[in-house]
């Protein structure tokens, strides 16, 4: 497919209404995307594995279903979903290499996105269990971004991030489990929403990474990516984590209010010096202007992190330790899995425990941003930037060694992962590009079960920066 003929996905929302009122097909829909999934696997390698076959049956039965005037809210529309997400006949890699079998049934997300019609084609690569914010590895090579190719679109739902914003899917899932949704969002130029803790389900699991990891939506806008939260969201009977339903979409259209919004610069203690790049600054700044401008009122605020790292690293190598322990052929991981399973098993038992009983504690101090009852104390949302850097190149973490990637990628990443522990939501918004035009973004974080507000303030600040404009360029091979 040459530069000239290739033409991007419409959004998800425009998908769905474009099927239903019968202006095209899902047979059409599915079959584009495949194509286009095809002609940029050379550029950009988004996907693991595609379900081509299948996917273009169950268009077949969707467009008999749509002729026979049933409507769902996604009937007929092709997505994506991460390669750690169960999907019946397809292996569960998670970045790794080896022979796994077959997923028997789908998770939960899954089942749900097949009961709100959507055409699953294919999975997208995730860097090996989750653990980086890059999307690269020996098992599949390197997803690149369609910004630049020579960078990471990010990790670890880089495969995702990528498709979406190349335009090959209207929408994909992801999993966030330290801000593994937000990075690759911030640095694709999308919305990415990491929801509250058991607001998606992440059956067959059943609490992943110790608590950590949440299923959520990227996507072009807030309303797509609403809808798809809409489509996704809500328990399987044996989660632990059962957060009342939200209404994302009708959130996507109402007025936030003016809110008192927290501005803050300083990432929990990491011991890295990290700093936010000038680009980055800059970015965000911008973004705190335009909130202010909106009617928001703006200030600058330190929340009280404390030593939350001592709640998440015992409980992220914990949950690493758990999924490499079943891979079949341990010798075939990467050796920084293998020392975080070590590091993990260390850990394991009762530090976990501990570190989990902290998690109360830890959102009282930090929810105090909030919630404190002083005259003027309390804010509504906190921003921050999503990461301190601007996407890395391909290749920048090959040969480091475990602790020099833990290093390099907290100095990078050093603002997302404290709303996995709090298991509390935030959306990553698209915040500008670097003087080099790389895709930077900012994160709108709340309290707990506050995901509609959030998303009412992203799509007020989409509507004003209307950042849905600016598109990746057509990378060549396509």
């Amino acid at each position: 497919m040459s530069s000239a003929e290739f033409t991007e996905s419409t959004g998800l929302a425009d998908s769905a209404r474009e099927l239903a009122d019968g202006r095209t097909t899902s047979t059409e829909q599915v079959s584009a995307a495949l194509e286009r999934i095809e002609a940029s696997r050379s550029t950009l390698n988004a996907f693991r594995h595609l379900r081509a076959t299948e996917a273009l049956a169950e268009a077949a039965e969707a467009d008999r279903r749509l002729a026979a005037g049933e409507r769902l809210p996604l009937l007929g529309v092709p997505v994506a979903v991460k390669d750690d997400t169960d999907v019946a006949g397809m292996p569960t890699y998670f970045g790794c290499r080896g022979d796994l079998p077959a997923a028997t049934a789908d998770g939960e997300a899954v089942r749900r996105l097949r009961a709100a019609g959507a055409v699953i084609v294919g999975k997208t690569n995730s860097c090996e269990l989750g653990q980086w914010p890059f999307t690269e590895g020996p098992a599949f090579g390197a997803t690149r971004n369609p910004w630049n190719t020579g960078h990471t679109p990010g990790g670890s739902s880089g495969g995702s991030a990528a498709a979406v914003a190349a335009g090959l899917v209207p929408a994909a899932l992801g999993s966030d489990g330290a801000g593994s949704i937000r990075i690759p969002a911030a640095w694709t130029h999308l919305v990415g929403i990491k929801p509250q803790r058991g607001r998606i389900s992440v059956h067959p699991h059943h609490d992943a990474f110790q608590g950590l990891t949440v299923n959520g939506p990227l996507a072009r806008t807030v309303a797509d990516a609403a809808l798809l939260l809409d489509a996704v969201a809500g328990p399987h009977p044996g989660d632990p984590h059962r957060p009342p339903p939200v209404a994302a979409s009708a959130a996507a259209g109402r007025d936030p209010g003016r809110l008192r919004i927290a501005l803050a610069w300083r990432p929990p203690l990491t011991l890295t010096g990290a700093a936010p790049h000038p680009d980055v600054r800059r970015a965000v700044t911008a973004l705190a202007e335009a909130l202010a401008r909106l009617g928001h009122q703006v200030e600058e605020a330190r929340p009280r992190y404390g030593l939350i790292g001592l709640g998440f690293v015992p409980r992220a190598t914990a949950g690493i330790a758990e999924l490499a322990a079943l891979h079949p052929e341990p010798a075939l991981l990467d050796p920084r899995t293998r020392s975080a399973l070590r590091t993990g098993t260390r850990l394991g038992g009762r530090v976990v425990r501990a570190a989990r009983a902290r998690e109360v504690r830890q959102q009282r101090r930090i929810g105090a941003l909030f919630h404190t009852p002083r005259v003027g104390a309390r804010f509504d949302v906190l921003l921050t930037p999503t990461t301190a850097a601007p996407p890395p190149r391909i290749g920048t973490f090959d040969g480091l060694s475990a602790w020099r990637t833990d290093v390099a990628i907290t100095e990078a990443c050093p603002y997302a992962w404290p709303w996995n522990v709090l298991g509390w939501p935030g959306i990553n918004v698209p915040a500008g590009f670097t003087s080099d035009g790389l895709p930077v973004g900012a994160q709108l974080l709340g309290p707990s079960r506050s995901e509609e507000l959030l998303i009412s303030l992203a799509a007020q600040l989409e509507a004003d920066q209307r950042w849905y404009e600016h598109r990746p360029p057509v990378p060549t091979g396509y």
